[in-house]
């Protein structure tokens, strides 16, 4: 099943198409990586920075989306930030994965922190990735630096909780 889900994210590198809000190819290594993160059986704080990357992306595809469509309505983007969010930490607050007060750090839950401290990273990075390639004359410096930008934060700061949490 494991080997399957791997197959299925490759793929959808392979046929992802290019210029969205948020890459595929960056929401592909992103979802890859909470997968990844739950499989080995890795720490909450550092799962969660990669679902809170994830979900920026997820909702900046779906702004792009909504202004392809021409759909514009007042309240749209905090609307499907709290929408996306909600989706998220709803459900794991209702199924006990955030909550058990002895999985904290720095006094905030595991997951929802990684979630909180990963989306703002991970948005971060896009607005520098934006900022970079401006002042370039719209150009990249290298080939997938639109990906480099928002997921190198994440894996720094992967390695960096690891250590915190150990």
């Amino acid at each position: 099943m494991k080997l399957k889900l791997f197959f299925l994210s490759l793929l959808g590198v392979l046929i992802a198409k290019p210029a969205l809000a948020f890459c595929p190819v960056c929401t592909v290594a992103v979802g890859a990586g909470v997968g990844f993160s739950r499989w080995l059986g890795v720490d909450d704080t550092i799962s969660g920075l990669w679902i809170g990357g994830l979900t920026v992306s997820l909702i900046g595809w779906t702004i792009n989306w909504l202004d392809k469509k021409k759909i514009k309505f007042y309240g749209r983007k905090i609307s499907i930030f709290v929408l996306y969010y909600g989706l998220i930490v709803v459900p794991f607050f209702y199924t006990g994965v955030i909550g058990h007060p002895l999985n904290t750090f720095w006094g905030i839950d595991k997951l929802l922190l990684g979630v909180i401290v990963g989306s703002i990273f991970f948005f971060i990075g896009k607005l520098v990735y934006n900022n970079v390639k401006k002042n370039n004359g719209g150009h990249a410096h290298f080939p997938f630096e639109n990906i480099v930008f928002p997921v190198a934060p994440l894996i720094l700061l992967s390695g960096l909780f690891y250590f915190l949490t150990r």
